[in-house]
Order: C-alpha cells, then sequence, then structure tokens
C-alpha cells in the first residue's frame, strides 16, 4: 500500500459510504480478508463499529479455515506421496502464500491438486479411504464422462469444511490449453509450511489464471488481485517466454486482458515491454466491457444461457478461429450432456442412464424460461 493510495482510501472511509453494499461486493469478490486489513490498518476510527465488527468475524473465520484446509492439504500430499502419486497443488494456500505472503489475505473455499490422469483412480481410494466422499454421486459412466469433460474431480468430507478438487489438467478441453504433460517438466520447488512441494512454476501460473479468468468473464476483483499479487511477488518472471508461450496456444489475447486489467483496475506496474502490447484495441475494448460488468452484482454464475449472450465477447478473447469453433461448439455440448443437477434433480438407476439426454434439454428449458418469467413479473 503505497502513501498516495492509502490517502486516498482515508479519503475515500469518510465520505457518505454505503457499508452494506460494500460488505456485501466484498464478500461476491471474495476481498473481505483484503478490505478488513486495510480499513483496520488505515482508518478504524471512522468505519462503524458494526461493520468493523463483521469485517474482524469474517477475517478471523477466514484465517481459522485457510489454516485448517492448509494442514489438510499439507496430509493430503503427504499421502500421496507415500503412495508414490506425484501432486501438484496449485490455487488455494499455495497461491496465497507465494502470491500475497500470507494465508490470511487470500478467500478460498476449496483445495485443487494437479495428479496424472493415470493416478486419478487411484488417488480416489486413497482420499475416500480417509474419509472423503466425491462430491456429486455419480455413476461410474457418468464419472467417466464428466472427468473426461471437466478434467478434474470434486470430493468433500461430512464436516462441511473441505473440498479437495483432483485435476489431471488446469483447463476444460475445450479451452484448447497445452497438453498437462508439458506443464509437468517446468515444476518450481518451494517450501510451503516448512515442507519442501513442487508446484507450477510463476509464468504458467500466470497463463492459467488469466485462462481461468477469461473463462468466467473476470467476474470477480479477487481473481485480478490474484493477477497483481503474483506479478508483484515475483518480479523475475519470463515475459519472453509467458507471450511466447501464449501466442502459441492462442492465449495470447487472454493474457493481456488479464495484465491489463490488474494495472488499469489496481495499479499493477508492468514492464515497458509489456506495457505496450497493452495498447491493442481489442483488448482496451473488453476490458472496458467487463470492468462495467463487475459491479453488475448478482448471486447465480451465469449458466448456458448467459453464457451464450456473452458468447461474442468471449470469442473476442481467442485470437485463433479453431478456439473460436471449439468454443462455439461448446455450448451446444453442454445443452445435452448430462450433469450433476441432472441426477440430483432426478436420481436414475444406472440402467437408465441414456434418458438423461432427454431429461437435460427439458430441465433447461424450464429452468430458464421460469427464470424469464420471474425478472418479467
Amino acid at each position: 500500500m503505497d502513501p498516495e493510495r492509502a490517502e486516498r482510501i482515508k479519503r475515500l472511509s469518510q465520505e457518505e459510504l454505503d457499508w452494506d453494499y460494500l460488505l456485501r461486493t466484498a464478500l461476491l469478490h471474495r476481498t473481505m480478508p483484503l478490505l478488513y486489513w486495510h480499513l483496520n490498518v488505515l482508518c478504524p476510527e471512522v468505519v462503524p463499529k458494526t461493520i468493523l465488527d463483521q469485517l474482524r468475524d469474517f477475517f478471523h473465520g477466514n484465517v481459522r479455515r485457510n489454516l485448517f484446509l492448509t494442514g489438510e492439504l499439507l496430509k493430503l500430499l503427504s499421502l500421496l506421496e507415500a503412495h508414490k502419486i506425484t501432486a501438484i497443488p496449485y490455487k488455494g494456500p499455495i497461491l496465497a502464500l507465494s502470491a500475497y505472503g500470507n494465508l490470511a489475505f487470500r478467500h478460498f473455499d476449496d483445495l485443487d491438486i494437479l495428479i496424472r490422469k493415470q493416478d486419478i483412480l487411484k488417488a480416489k481410494d486413497l482420499l475416500i479411504s480417509q474419509g472423503y466422499r466425491p462430491k456429486y454421486p455419480f455413476f461410474s459412466t457418468h464419472e467417466k464422462a464428466y472427468l473426461e469433460f471437466h478434467r478434474q474431480l470434486p470430493f468433500t468430507r461430512d464436516d462441511g469444511v473441505s473440498v479437495i478438487e483432483l485435476h489431471t489438467a488446469t483447463t476444460q478441453k475445450y479451452l484448447s490449453f497445452p497438453d498437462p504433460e508439458s506443464l509437468w517438466s517446468r515444476l518450481t520447488p518451494v517450501s510451503f509450511q516448512g515442507t519442501p512441494v513442487l508446484t507450477l512454476s510463476p509464468e504458467d501460473l500466470l497463463l492459467i489464471l488469466c485462462m481461468h479468468g477469461a473463462k468466467h468473464l473476470w467476474e470477480r476483483i479477487g481473481w485480478i488481485c490474484d493477477i497483481a499479487e503474483l506479478i508483484r511477488a515475483h518480479p523475475k518472471i519470463d515475459w519472453g517466454w509467458a507471450l511466447e508461450q501464449a501466442r502459441t496456444l492462442g492465449g495470447e489475447r487472454a493474457l493481456l486482458l488479464g495484465l491489463y486489467l490488474a494495472t488499469d483496475l489496481l495499479g499493477t506496474p508492468l514492464p515497458q515491454e509489456i506495457s505496450q502490447k497493452l495498447s491493442d484495441p481489442v483488448v482496451k475494448n473488453l476490458a472496458r466491457r467487463l470492468s462495467k460488468k463487475l459491479f453488475q452484482t448478482s448471486n447465480h454464475r451465469p449458466g448456458i444461457f448467459e453464457l451464450s449472450l456473452f458468447q461474442p465477447l468471449y470469442l473476442q478473447m481467442r485470437e485463433r478461429l479453431q478456439d473460436r469453433v471449439r468454443y462455439g461448439l461448446y455450448l451446444p455440448h453442454l445443452a445435452i450432456t448430462p450433469t450433476r443437477e441432472d441426477h440430483k434433480f432426478l436420481p436414475l438407476p444406472a440402467s437408465l442412464f441414456f434418458l438423461y439426454y432427454l431429461i437435460r434439454p427439458i430441465r433447461l428449458t424450464g429452468k430458464y424460461l421460469w427464470r424469464l418469467f420471474r425478472r418479467l413479473l
């Protein structure tokens, strides 16, 4: 926090603020820990006591949860290593420490672990032996299809605290990210709470975070904070390699968009050669439209029809025709491929699994017609 920005925050805090809106928005954007930390340091005397108490309670609760999840991650990494499964943690607590330098400053809900595809079933059995269960009660046929498309399996535990996601890749197939095997050759050893672990290189992590943000239309400020803090914490990022890799993968525009949002909204300093590339008019236009959407708050994640409305926006993020075509085919695929929601809506025996291909379009049509009807009331 530089002096100029600190002074600006002090001035803003003395204005007539809608504090309830501020808290709701910070929670939605996963920035509550940072909001509390800076307000408590810079101007606690002007924050209403009830608001500061709410922020403090959330901050301390987040710290306890993050410490618990960190301990759980270390136990799982040790378990997987003992059974000769190489596991790579990323995001979650390891991103909090490597980018923010403090577990308390990042709000996360789950643990992401990258493993090789051939180890997924063995790792699944190990998690079940530790009291975890698949988050969604799939049939074996459905689980296989889910894993093939999403390239991850989520697990939870009855305590309701731990959510583990085992990934065989860092993105879904339609994003056309590199073969996950290429990531394994560039792993970086780090000390994680005193334990040596392997994790993704800063350059790979930067690309993954930018692609993840693009996939979700950068709907959370917390994701932009991750980009800003990762850059600040790793001043020796190999920008030439990152740009070349992004260009090779058809993700240069997604990378530049993430960097533009970080520097435009959060003042993140970038090398001159990178700043010059941010003058791309397409990137500027995308950033302007996405920044405008940031504060159009909503309590639900966009479904496939909402995504359809913003499809032109997403297509502009991809510079290669092949990636645009792949994404164009993705939405119709989602409209007919059964998911966990369909199983929750109507549990069927495995012998009738094929009926979900008929049930899903009907369920989605009813869902969005009802949502449209409610908006018109």
